[in-house]
């Protein structure tokens, strides 16, 4: 983490799925949220992604669980010993994680002023309100101008989600609303959303190949003709996900920016492999 002479520091956890290369570029810190494999359990930056892939294929027990509230406390002291003053932390939507109740009690017990966001989202749409955030903070906004920033992009922003499979959401207890679809023919793909801070349903469509069709559509629908960054996340690699961005970059009219990036273990553990979403958020 970098040093903040008077500027706020922007904090926000694993399942934002930010690109090590953007955290450290912004000066974001990132607590990680934890991974339990078969009887491993660890920080998620210390697992083997294609481990953990093979392992939910194999019908392991994989679960997640917050970071610890001391992981919380340390990334705040080490920010506030880096001349930061004031913190802000935005994390996974509380109805998905205890993550942003660990921060809010190590907020507590450290001396600088910490604002801790429930961001009621997750994915990149975490990320990239925690990367406008960070930028604020960069130009010297003051909190409450960092906080703005931040708010304005997870509310703004969309997840869409296509997954091979409910299982793994039903597993992992996380499938919300979208257990409406359990039950559907195994060759029935859902496409899944985030609303009210949880897992929702969209629709469902016959086949891989329509539902990743449906995937895109939904996606320029949602961009509209806003001025957009967006993001394509992949669990496990997959020639799709490059297909998927050259037809959004096509077909979204004031597409700003759009990457590829992996999703976080965290978020795969509950989506299984083979899960591709697609971030929309209007800069």
């Amino acid at each position: 983490m970098r040093s903040f002479p008077g500027l706020v520091a922007v904090i926000t956890d694993s399942t934002a799925c930010l690109p090590a290369s953007v955290a450290e570029r912004w000066g974001i810190g990132i607590v990680q949220v934890q991974l339990q494999v078969g009887d491993q359990f660890e920080e998620e930056n210390r697992c083997d992604r294609e481990e953990v892939i093979r392992e939910l294929r194999a019908g392991t027990p994989v679960r997640t669980a917050p970071p610890e509230v001391a992981a919380f406390f340390w990334a705040f002291q080490e920010a506030a010993s880096k001349g930061a003053s004031a913190i802000v932390s935005v994390h996974i939507s509380g109805r998905m994680s205890e993550t942003v109740n660990a921060a809010r009690e190590a907020a507590q017990q450290v001396n600088v002023p910490v604002h801790v966001l429930d961001s009621g989202t997750t994915g990149m749409s975490l990320g990239f309100a925690a990367t406008s955030a960070a930028k604020v903070a960069a130009a010297g906004g003051q909190a409450t101008r960092v906080i703005d920033a931040a708010e304005r992009r997870f509310r703004g922003s969309r997840e869409i989600l296509y997954v091979d499979t409910l299982e793994f959401l039903r597993r992992g207890g996380r499938i919300g609303a979208a257990q409406a679809f359990l039950g559907s023919a195994f060759s029935i793909k859902p496409l899944l959303t985030l609303k009210n801070g949880e897992v929702a349903p969209l629709t469902r469509v016959p086949g891989q190949r329509r539902a990743l069709n449906k995937l895109v559509d939904l996606a320029v629908e949602c961009a509209g003709e806003q001025e957009v960054e967006i993001a394509i996340t992949r669990f496990g690699p997959d020639e799709r996900d490059l297909e998927i961005g050259g037809r959004l970059r096509a077909r979204v009219p004031r597409i700003v920016d759009s990457t590829l990036v992996d999703a976080s273990m965290i978020l795969g553990a509950h989506l299984g492999p083979g899960a591709i979403g697609i971030t929309v958020s209007p800069v």
